[in-house]
């Protein structure tokens, strides 16, 4: 019996649930790519077709695996995941991310820093669509999803957005090519603006859905860096120069002057309306004093 509780305590351990959450996650998604491109390289299709294919069914088993591991581990409705709330917020985070990276690149195109070479046939932005994919869902589920709503509910909002952008800042600091202003705008988009967004909304779909749209359009659209996609095609060739500052140099407009300015903002207007909407969570030791 006491083995049982001390067995019971681990597995219900936020850390603990975290990690097995995230190791289904990526060993799920491991699983697709491996064996999704060995069978999909015995036929004649595209790579394009063979990118998208792959990223639609790492999202949909990310998806899935969540949704059950966590229904029966926890036992709940997974409402972070809800139906009905998937077409307002899915159209919130595509707004709000292809709207922040359409003003960076507007920014450095007014200071004539950003031309068009060149635009591209429409098949072009598949190959930064299947990679924005994979990235939202995949991404959104592991770190909003499974780290950031675990630690929460254990520790509170204020401590978990700490945690989470102390951890951002310490995962890019030694990145090639890093800046003063590379970590920092990392730090708020990254760390802070998915966050606060689901903070905003509890709801995973506009979290997943402006990281994609963010992770689309840099690259796939305006033809720009992003750091953590890399593609051989793009609807606009274009040639940005000019001061690191407001282009963000070799590591993109996402790490430009405009672009931590901006999304410092917005994740203060979504982290404000959570406050209003009562959607801050206090640490369990408040919760303790108050019962």
């Amino acid at each position: 019996m006491r083995s049982q509780t001390a067995l019971s305590k681990f597995l219900s351990f936020f850390l603990t649930k975290a990690i097995i959450g995230v190791s289904s996650i990526v060993g799920v998604v491991a699983l697709v790519e491996w064996l999704g491109r060995s069978l999909l390289a015995k036929t004649q299709l595209p790579d394009n077709s063979v990118n998208i294919i792959v990223a639609i069914a790492e999202s949909a088993l990310a998806l899935l695996t969540y949704t059950f591991l966590f229904r029966a581990y926890e036992k709940r409705k997974i409402s972070e995941l809800s139906k009905d709330a998937f077409w307002k917020n899915a159209v919130i985070g595509c707004a709000t991310g292809f709207v922040l990276q359409s003003i960076f690149i507007l920014i450095i195109y007014l200071t004539g820093n950003y031309s068009v070479i060149r635009i591209n046939q429409v098949s072009s932005l598949l190959p930064s669509f299947a990679a924005a994919l994979t990235a939202g869902f995949v991404g959104e589920i592991a770190i909003r999803g499974i780290f950031f709503r675990l630690t929460e509910e254990k520790l509170g909002t204020v401590l978990t957005l700490i945690i989470c952008v102390l951890f951002f800042a310490i995962m890019h600091m030694n990145a090639k090519g890093a800046s003063v202003l590379s970590v920092i705008s990392t730090v708020v988009e990254a760390g802070l603006l998915l966050s606060a967004g689901y903070i905003f909304s509890r709801s995973l779909w506009l979290a997943i859905f402006l990281h994609f749209a963010w992770d689309f359009a840099e690259p796939g659209v305006f033809g720009a860096i992003n750091p953590g996609i890399t593609i051989d095609q793009s609807l606009l060739t274009s040639k940005i120069e000019g001061p690191s500052i407001l282009t963000g140099g070799q590591l993109g407009p996402q790490n430009s002057i405009q672009a931590f300015l901006l999304c410092t903002l917005v994740s203060l207007v979504f982290l404000w309306m959570a406050k209003k909407k009562n959607n801050f969570i206090k640490p369990f030791w408040k919760r303790k004093n108050i019962s």
